[in-house]
Order: structure tokens, then sequence, then C-alpha cells
């Protein structure tokens, strides 16, 4: 089993023509996906060739779906474009939006979310500011490395692309049922909350994984929710436990105000809830590998 891909997905690349779409639609393929074509205005009706495959170039969201029965889009758009790309895809009907571009302005963000929401919820978006969806050996929607572990029971989600790769690594021996890298930006598509829902229903995820930061409130929320609706281990890491006071870290959402926000706060409200939570990765690790063999 898998959460939000599958062997079934059918991925379209909105900007499939440029350097990183190229070489990560390219990676998709080798990954195992089923990538269907890629959408640019301006070379709509040209082909692409990655290593044998040729993959046709549509004008528009809605010709790739109607062509091609693509459910799921990976946004390779620039920040000025990607507003405009994401309400494409959501019009489109696309099931599944996976929004890789970093620097997208937050009121932007805002517009296209609320457009989804408006449109009746039928497109779920993860991100943006993200490394995407992997269901190892089924469907790889995004950049996260497809050879760093291999389809078993633990199931990630993260708001660091970089912390996803290396406990998915370290766990390698149990196997990936599912990462999701849902994004640091301050509003994302996914939260953990749904990642979490969906680990909960999926039958062959065995333990969950879940990434924090410094920041929001988050986790604290995401802890309220795994007391009253997760029976299933979690472990929990929070990024940041030696950030300075008022410093934004790497992503736009994490930044610490005051008493509110910090690794150690959450690292409290998510033990509260009966969570296991690392102080390093490497701690995170063997606590997950302690409840798999226990």
């Amino acid at each position: 089993m898998a959460i939000f891909i599958d062997e079934g997905s059918r991925v379209v690349v909105q900007g499939m023509t440029g350097a990183e779409g190229s070489k990560h639609t390219a990676r998709m393929l080798r990954a195992g996906t089923t990538v269907v074509g890629g959408v640019n205005a301006r070379k709509a009706g040209q082909r692409m060739d990655f290593d044998g495959t040729s993959l046709p170039v549509f004008g528009t969201v809605a010709e790739a779906v109607f062509q091609t029965g693509a459910d799921v889009s990976v946004l390779f758009v620039p920040p000025a474009f990607a507003r405009d790309a994401a309400i494409e895809a959501i019009d489109a009907g696309i099931g599944l939006a996976v929004v890789i571009t970093e620097g997208i302005p937050v009121h932007d963000t805002a517009a296209f979310w609320a457009h989804a929401v408006e449109s009746g919820g039928r497109t779920r978006i993860i991100g943006p500011n993200c490394p995407g969806v992997i269901s190892p050996g089924k469907s790889n929607a995004g950049i996260i490395p497809a050879d760093i572990t291999k389809p078993g029971r633990v199931g990630v989600v993260s708001k660091s692309g970089t912390l996803t790769y290396q406990l998915m690594h370290e766990l390698r021996d149990f196997g990936c049922s599912t990462a999701v890298g849902i994004g640091g930006d301050p509003i994302v598509g996914t939260t953990h909350i749904d990642a979490l829902q969906a680990f909960q229903d999926d039958p062959e995820t065995e333990l969950i994984v879940m990434i924090g930061e410094i920041g929001g409130d988050a986790e604290e929320r995401a802890a309220a929710y795994i007391s009253e609706h997760v029976t299933k281990p979690v472990v929990g890491y929070v990024a940041g436990f030696t950030a300075p006071e008022g410093k934004t870290m790497g992503h736009a959402g994490a930044i610490v105000s005051g008493s509110a926000g910090t690794a150690e706060a959450k690292k409290v409200a998510l033990e509260a809830a009966g969570i296991a939570v690392g102080r390093t990765p490497g701690e995170t690790a063997r606590l997950a590998r302690d409840l798999l063999t226990g």
C-alpha cells in the first residue's frame, strides 16, 4: 500500500522543458514513475527524449489530462508563475499537485490553496518548497532520491527535504511505505496531520516518523491529533535545538519568537502525547529501530 501516489499514478510535469524539470523527469522515469508528458505553452507539440522514452509536451494541463489521463502534476515552475500554474492544475481536475518551487510569495500560495478549497478540494497540494512524495518501487513525484531505501513499512512525513532523505536512508533495512515532504513555508497544502491520518489508514505502514522544525505550532497540533486519532507508533524529530532566538533558519516558516515555536517546546508537547522524540536524526532512527524490533 501507499499514500497519495502508487504504481497507477500518471504524472505530468509542468516545466518539464526547463533544466530542473527535465533533470528530475529523467530521475522520476528511472524510478519507475509513469510520467506521461510535460506542459509548456510555448513548446506545445514538441517531444522530449529521456533515455529512449519520448514524452509529449502539451500546451495546457487540461490538454494533458484529456490526452493521457494524468492525475498527478509536479510543478517545476519559477516563483513568479507558480500561482497561475497551480491554479491551472486545479482547474484541470488534477488529483495531486506537487509544488517543488521554492520562493513563492506567501500570498500566492494562499491564493492557489484557497482556489483548491473553493474548487471542492478535489486537488491535494503538496508543498510548495518541498521535495515531493515517493512510494518506493511504485512512484516518485518530485526530487526525493529513489535509491536510498526500499519498499517497506515506515511512513515518513517531514518539513525538511534533506532530513527526509537521511531518515529514509538510516531506516533503509526496514524500508519505506511512503515519504512525504510537506515543505517548510508558512502555508503548505498538506500538513503533518493530513499525512498522519493517511498513514494511520494505510494497513502496511507500521510506524510513522514525523520530522518538524522550529517555528509555528504545526508540531504541537500534530501531537494533539496523534494523542486522539493515531494508534500506530510515532517517532518524532524537531530540527533546530541549537537555533538562536529570532533567527530564520532555512525555511521561511522556521523562526522562533519568544518561547513559542522552539524545538524544546515542541519536544515537550510531542512527548506529552506519548511520542518518542530524538534530539538528533541518528537518535531518532535508533528510537524507530527499537520500536520496530521490539
